[in-house]
């Protein structure tokens, strides 16, 4: 029998989390087996997983036809679909969260995405979404936009556990990071226990060398005469992400040796980890399990498609490395304002933010687009 290196990982103070999930892998047996045999402690879901899990699988259709009978409406439909597959999850998934004592086991759930601007309307729907589930071990995902901050506080400081996704600058991930430790200080002052509570960081990687590196290459395309800089320009392509990634984990460590953060442990919180997302490797050129190898250390968890858990249970080279070369790190960050490199980090954050939103509201949209073709078909005539 082969070695999972899936396993091996775990000793290194990571978890490995799968960003995926569908009914068919519930009922099939098959989320059971990767939770108590091959190293899952966790999910991730969002709009895009749940559209291929719905659309055109005849899985979910006895629940739809129910949804028609009951006369729901599509958002409705959809919820009760989601919902059931959420809940199965996080059963499956509670021994883990128990045998953890609440570090792993959890299932994320994204509150709609067509709210990511607006603060109240996420509150009230994350609200509700964590009371309906009624999971222990479920965390609500809210983006990490300039809205979504104020909300992530406050749905802490009511006692949820939050992930808050969709993180691509170091900056966004130390707001992110201050909005958890001010949801748990406000939570204490009102006397209650912030001990229960738990919350990941969603750190996104592959998106960000996708769009580095078209930017270097059209620089490359268009011709450079000077060798030293199309080396300079070579240089940075498929590091960011990862150089990104290691300064921002520098940040979380600075975050708590703070007092503030030390007052928060010594009442029985938990640190707010950061999660690796993106993590499927898009350039076929580049190793297929970058991200998971050079991003293993402690306090962190990867979350992880199908096809990467596979890839790293075969071959990932597993060791602590999340803080190794961090000099070399910094440098490359900084040789971006190199002018003849000259890529604005900011400015790319900021557009892969934008673009990330708008990647989970166009599937979310085409799935009630899906949902509403299925009712018609499955509406008594």
């Amino acid at each position: 029998m082969s070695t999972n290196h899936l396993l091996e990982i775990n000793q290194y103070g990571q978890s490995i989390w799968m960003d995926n999930l569908s009914r068919d892998i519930i009922q099939s047996g098959e989320l059971k087996d990767m939770v108590e045999n091959q190293g899952i402690s966790g999910i991730t879901s969002n709009p895009a997983i749940f559209e291929k899990a719905i659309a055109g699988n005849v899985i979910y259709d006895a629940d739809i036809e129910a949804g028609v009978r009951a006369n729901l409406p599509t958002d409705k439909i959809y919820e009760s679909l989601v919902f059931a597959d959420i809940r199965n999850a996080c059963d499956i998934l509670r021994p883990v969260y128990e045998a953890s004592n609440r570090l792993d086991g959890y299932v994320s759930i994204e509150v709609p995405p067509t709210i990511a601007h607006d603060t109240e309307a996420t509150i009230t729907e994350a609200r509700r979404y964590f009371q309906e589930i009624g999971r222990e071990n479920l965390m609500i995902k809210i983006p990490g936009t300039e809205p979504g901050l104020p909300a992530v506080e406050q749905v802490i400081a009511e006692g949820m556990n939050v992930n808050i996704t969709l993180l691509f600058s170091v900056e966004s991930y130390v707001n992110t990071a201050w909005a958890y430790i001010r949801g748990l200080e406000k939570r204490l002052a009102e006397g209650k226990d912030i001990s229960k509570i738990a919350s990941v960081a969603s750190f996104f990687l592959s998106r960000i060398d996708s769009n580095i590196d078209a930017k270097i290459d059209a620089k490359l395309k268009k011709g450079v005469d000077d060798i030293s800089v199309e080396a300079k320009l070579r240089e940075v392509k498929g590091k960011v992400a990862i150089a990104n990634a290691k300064i921002a984990y520098q940040e979380y460590k600075k975050i708590i040796e703070s007092d503030r953060w030390k007052a928060l442990a010594e009442k029985g919180a938990t640190v707010q980890r950061l999660l690796w997302a993106s993590t499927s490797t898009k350039d076929p050129h580049y190793n297929d399990v970058m991200y998971i190898e050079e991003l293993i250390g402690r306090d962190t968890v990867n979350t992880v498609p199908p096809a990467t858990i596979k890839a790293c249970a075969d071959h990932c080279n597993v060791g602590d490395r999340l803080e190794t070369n961090v000099d070399n790190a910094y440098t490359l960050i900084e040789n971006l304002k190199d002018p003849d490199i000259n890529v604005d980090l900011n400015a790319v954050m900021d557009e892969l933010l934008d673009e990330g939103i708008d990647k989970f509201i166009q599937p979310f949209q085409s799935l009630m687009n899906s949902l509403e073709e299925k009712i018609k078909v499955l509406s008594p005539v």
